[in-house]
């Protein structure tokens, strides 16, 4: 009798044990199985909204220092070459960093062949550019620097008016042939 009596016990905890188990599983799935609630709803807005990356120059240091800002997507794929020109010649938001663009300065047109990005510049960029040489390469490191954030381009080329010109008056610094990102 003992036996059996010890048989119908040990039965009874496994039977117990499965059904805590049952339940423990059950908990767990409705757990993992909730909605995920937001405490704040993400807007349109915050939904169209990307991270540019632009080079301006610092005024302290006197070199190309990246900002990152807050773009509309809708806006920066229609067009994204002038757009971020237009940044760039718009300036920048930080008060440590400085416009580097010349003033005046227009795009006329911009392009993209194979991975060239061609950029036709009203010719305030070659007459309002600075005369120091320094100044003149931080104005196109700052420009492919830029350009080149974006996946399909690799080198940048710069026209006046639609013509190739070797590079600023009274200068050494050119651009007369395709320019690639430096760091």
């Amino acid at each position: 009798m003992k036996r059996k009596e010890g048989i119908l016990i040990i039965l009874i905890l496994v039977l117990l044990v499965g059904i805590i188990s049952v339940f423990i599983i059950k908990n767990n799935k409705n757990k993992q199985m909730e909605e995920y609630i937001p405490e704040e709803e993400i807007s349109d807005e915050q939904i169209r909204e990307t991270i540019i990356t632009l080079y301006f120059k610092n005024k302290e240091n006197e070199q190309i220092e990246v900002e990152a800002r807050k773009a509309d997507v809708g806006e920066l794929i229609k067009d994204p070459y002038n757009y971020l020109i237009n940044e760039l010649i718009n300036g920048p938001k930080n008060e440590k960093l400085e416009k580097i663009i010349p003033e005046g300065v227009r795009i006329n047109k911009t392009e993209i062949q194979n991975n060239v990005l061609i950029i036709d510049f009203s010719k305030e960029f070659i007459e309002n550019a600075p005369e120091d040489e320094k100044e003149q390469k931080l104005i196109l490191k700052s420009i492919v620097n830029t350009l080149t954030e974006l996946t399909e381009v690799n080198y940048v080329k710069i026209l006046i008016d639609g013509n190739e010109e070797k590079g600023f008056k009274n200068s050494n610094v050119t651009f007369n042939e395709n320019m690639e990102r430096t760091i």
